[in-house]
């Protein structure tokens, strides 16, 4: 299945931990402080890394900077006693994955490291499209035109596919990043700017809820209200979609706009808290057809609210949450246009 280093300090709950991997397949390393675990990392390749916060000396987020400054592409998982919005928040936005709360439950930490283990397949197979591409691109510069179509080809079914990942694992929102991009698209269109600025804000909206792949199947259906813990995790998976879509060679600034389609105009949106011109111009088009598809659509945890109500939102948002030019060309385009939200 995959290699997994288990960094503890008490001796008992390491080796427990790795039995409980070891009986899901994995192949399972121990370690008893950031330092061995570090000397472990230095060999063969790990996928995933499940490390305790609270160590004796260095923490378990010393460890975490220490993988970010040798860029170690490898999943953390955090075990924490004290499983807070702080303890949660603090350790994503310092690169993990999830946590795992004291005490320690077979079914939570299997679970979680499956997702890991799922989301460092996904990043194995990006990096190896790129280098793919760039062979391809090397290997074809006799016949440039041919490679050209061929390659818009390969990135447009590529990018279908990334987006088909989510809609599996989300059942609940199949069909959502299809509608937002063929939103966006049509507001970009209103407005009259470029085609190709438009072509790289339609691969965005196909993947701009891409990061939602490390987020645990059963936060995305869950039927009722998210925790405050559940929702910080929501909240980093602009930030996952970025960490991974970075890496490869768009000719648009597809990360940047995913990373910023939750920021809002007066700084209340996430991750980053961006305001006015921080926030890319694509991303703050994204930001109002993916409100709009979102409120108008059915959620594990509400029925769908109606095209009428979201529009009326972006509407009361006009100006200070979202872009003012963009609002009235998504409003006229339902309002006077006749558009309707479907698929393409």
């Amino acid at each position: 299945m995959a290699r997994v280093l288990v960094v503890d300090d008490e001796e008992g709950l390491r080796d427990t931990m790795a039995q409980f991997l070891a009986r899901d397949g994995h192949v399972c390393l121990t370690a008893e402080s950031v330092e061995a675990a570090l000397v472990a990392l230095a060999g063969d390749p790990v996928d995933v890394v499940v490390t305790d916060i609270v160590m004796p000396g260095r923490s378990g987020m010393d460890l975490l900077q220490e993988m970010n400054a040798l860029s170690l592409r490898c999943q953390v998982i955090v075990v924490t006693g004290e499983p807070t919005v702080e303890t949660a928040s603090d350790a994503v936005r310092a690169g993990a994955f999830d946590y795992v709360p004291k005490p320690v439950s077979r079914a939570r930490l299997t679970q979680v490291v499956a997702a890991a283990v799922r989301l460092k397949k996904s990043e194995d197979e990006n990096d190896n499209y790129r280098e793919n591409l760039e062979r391809l691109v090397e290997s074809r510069t006799g016949s440039l035109n041919a490679s050209v179509e061929r390659l818009k080809r390969t990135l447009e079914n590529t990018t279908q596919a990334l987006s088909a990942a989510v809609e599996i694992r989300d059942l609940y929102t199949a069909g959502h990043q299809r509608r937002v991009a063929r939103l966006a698209g049509a507001i970009h269109q209103k407005l009259g700017r470029g085609a190709d600025e438009g072509a790289g804000l339609r691969i965005a909206g196909l993947l701009h809820d891409f990061g939602k792949l490390a987020i645990p199947a059963e936060i995305l259906a869950k039927p009722s209200r998210l925790s405050a813990i559940e929702f910080a995790l929501i909240q980093q998976h602009p930030i996952t979609a970025w960490e991974i879509l970075k890496g490869l060679d768009f000719d648009w600034p597809v990360a940047e706009i995913v990373r910023q389609h939750h920021e809002r105009l007066d700084g209340s949106g996430y991750p980053d808290q961006l305001k006015g011109d921080d926030i890319r111009f694509e991303a703050r088009i994204l930001a109002v057809a993916d409100t709009v598809e979102a409120m108008a659509s059915h959620r594990p945890y509400r029925p769908a609210l109606g095209l009428d109500v979201a529009l009326e939102e972006i509407s009361r948002g006009r100006g200070t949450r979202f872009e003012a030019e963009v609002v009235d060309a998504c409003l006229e385009l339902f309002r006077d246009d006749g558009m309707e939200l479907a698929d393409d």
